[in-house]
């Protein structure tokens, strides 16, 4: 079986990538995409690949709206988010409560590194994220999805980063967090050493929160179960082979239902209180389409 394939420049993955991580009964043809979520709107909505990465709100939004994709309990990417959302402290000092009744920037509501951010100001800053007005630079992954109220969009061709630095907004989660741009003075971090943030968020909750995971056709895990299987083994393989840890000791891309399943109340929580999903969906409804495959694929413990 051959699939086509989105999946990123991932260090624990780049074994599957290389090649090197091989099977005689599953082919992947890796989809040239530098930028996986700029894939994700046509995964979703035309169903253009067979397998690969997908942010975890717009997977939960998929499920939501009845597409034809399954999750597999596969963490592709995480990462702390204490430090994704900063401010332009040339226009003054702030804290994360004092941006409700102010502005925010980020590239859509339901971006999930936003969605894990605004859960973060709540939880720990006491931020209502329905008392700020989040500015948006592009819709949903889903077409089927309204952001709420509070959301607005920006001009056509505007980003965060440029509305955070002409001060049109109060903060901004940048467009690419890889970039030391935003992070440096004048600008400053929302959250106050979030590193030290990140590591005692860490020691409440024993997570990473995750951003994409790997999902599947419908259709294939209905007519070819055991090529799924064969795909978790090459996933599992891959991440071995690289030998995915942190700095710190901490897997950041769990592999398996329990592993994961913190992780995905959370999001899944946060996602709801956040009005990007009509419900709270329970984690095992998540993997009723794979149950079969769970076990066989060593998924389930």
């Amino acid at each position: 079986m051959r699939l086509r394939t989105l999946l990123g420049n991932h260090a624990h993955l780049q074994p599957l990538k290389d090649g090197r991580i091989r099977s005689p009964r599953v082919t992947l043809d890796f989809a040239d995409e530098p930028q996986p979520h700029e894939a994700f709107k046509p995964f979703v909505r035309d169903l253009a690949f067979d397998c690969g990465e997908l942010a975890i709100v717009t997977y939960l939004q998929a499920k939501a709206f009845g597409k034809s994709l399954v999750l597999l309990p596969v963490v592709v990417s995480s990462r702390f988010h204490h430090g994704s959302i900063c401010y332009n402290s040339a226009h003054g000092e702030l804290s994360p409560k004092d941006i409700e009744g102010r502005s925010a920037a980020v590239r859509t509501y339901s971006q999930t590194t936003g969605v894990w951010v605004r859960g973060i100001l709540d939880q720990d800053y006491g931020v209502d994220s329905d008392q700020v007005t989040w500015v948006t630079c592009d819709e949903s992954h889903l077409a089927e999805y309204s952001d709420p109220a509070n959301v607005v969009r920006a001009a056509p061709g505007q980003q965060p980063d440029g509305l955070l630095g002409d001060g049109e907004v109060a903060a901004a989660i940048p467009i690419s967090l890889a970039s030391r741009a935003l992070y440096t003075p004048p600008y400053r971090t929302l959250v106050p050493d979030p590193q030290a943030a990140a590591m005692q968020w860490y020691e409440r909750h024993h997570i990473v929160p995750v951003n994409h995971l790997f999902v599947v056709r419908k259709s294939i895990v209905e007519s070819d179960p055991e090529s799924v299987v064969e795909l978790v083994r090459m996933l599992r393989e891959s991440k071995e082979a690289a030998g995915a840890r942190s700095d710190l000791g901490i897997d950041m891309v769990p592999f398996g239902i329990e592993e994961n399943r913190r992780n995905l109340e959370l999001v899944i929580q946060f996602a709801y209180q956040q009005h990007l999903i009509d419900r709270p969906f329970e984690v095992d409804e998540l993997f009723d389409d794979i149950r079969g495959i769970a076990g066989a694929a060593g998924m389930t413990s």
